[in-house]
């Protein structure tokens, strides 16, 4: 893997040999596996801080609570939970800071209150002021991809061919973003696992990362933690989900991710760097 550049505040950053952590921040009383525990300003600064401090290179602080069946929250509602955080955030770590939302008004005072980036869970379809907001301000961006909303995607998800439907939708998004006036080199695509995806198409799109990348674009995935994880190794507890997600973690760096977003990033950066060193020496 070679040549993967992801230009981030003005800068270029270099993905080919070393993968970035993205720390998940939810300032949210109501994500999936761990909701309410940073809801207020000082514990999300305070956890931002440490997950900067166990080398995230990313923290992505996320106001609105996605997971399955989430209910929408207000634009005023989600600003408030973010922007004095970013803010303080800013100050505290030089860690890149990124906006997960798919409001373009909530991105816009994040990009203006510190942050860098604008992770948009709809692939900037929710929003249509959302990719010129971006471009605006020469933001990167993550696409994702999910099929349906929050509240409904785990009904009945369905595919003919996951992976290549994913792939067109990045296509697709790619050139809107260009007419958007988004630079190439900002834009990052994540396949949207578990976002309306059952365990099968979750798997099918991790074991083809190689098909998903499209014009040496950063692959960001996400597996930390999700309910598929549960399901694989027969367990509800979310104290199991660990150890599944560094060997995914392992894994899907050897299969070519570049930025893996987790929870736990103390445990993920370990188990990246050795992974790393591994890849290294096997030249």
């Amino acid at each position: 893997m070679g040549g993967i550049l992801w230009k981030i505040d003005g800068r270029a950053v270099d993905l080919a040999e070393r993968a970035m952590i993205m720390g998940v921040l939810n300032v949210t009383p109501d994500s999936f596996s761990d909701g309410g525990r940073f809801f207020t300003p000082e514990r999300a600064v305070a956890q931002g801080m440490r997950m900067a401090a166990e080398g995230a290179q990313i923290i992505d602080v996320g106001g609105e609570s996605t997971r399955p069946g989430a209910e929408a929250v207000s634009t005023d509602e989600e600003l408030a939970r973010v922007i004095s955080v970013i803010e303080q955030l800013r100050e505290s770590v030089s860690a890149f800071i990124s906006i997960d939302t798919a409001k373009a008004a909530v991105a816009r005072a994040a990009l203006a209150a510190g942050a860098s980036i604008v992770n948009d869970v709809t692939g900037g379809r929710a929003d249509p002021e959302m990719m010129a907001r971006v471009a605006e301000r020469g933001a990167a961006f993550i696409i994702m991809h999910m099929q349906g909303t929050p509240r409904t995607m785990q009904a009945a998800p369905h595919y003919e061919d996951v992976v290549g439907e994913v792939t067109n939708f990045f296509r697709q998004q790619y050139d809107r973003a260009l007419e958007c006036g988004i630079d190439s080199m900002a834009i990052a695509f994540d396949p949207g696992i578990g976002f309306g995806k059952t365990v099968g198409h979750n798997l099918s799109l991790l074991g083809n990362l190689a098909r998903l990348r499209i014009h040496d674009r950063p692959l960001v995935v996400g597996v930390s933690r999700k309910s598929s994880l549960g399901k694989m190794i027969g367990s509800n507890a979310m104290e199991d989900r660990l150890a599944p997600t560094l060997a995914f973690t392992a894994m899907l760096r050897e299969r070519g991710a570049n930025v893996l977003r987790v929870h736990d990033v103390k445990e993920n950066v370990a188990a990246l760097r050795v992974t790393e060193a591994l890849l290294e020496a096997a030249k």
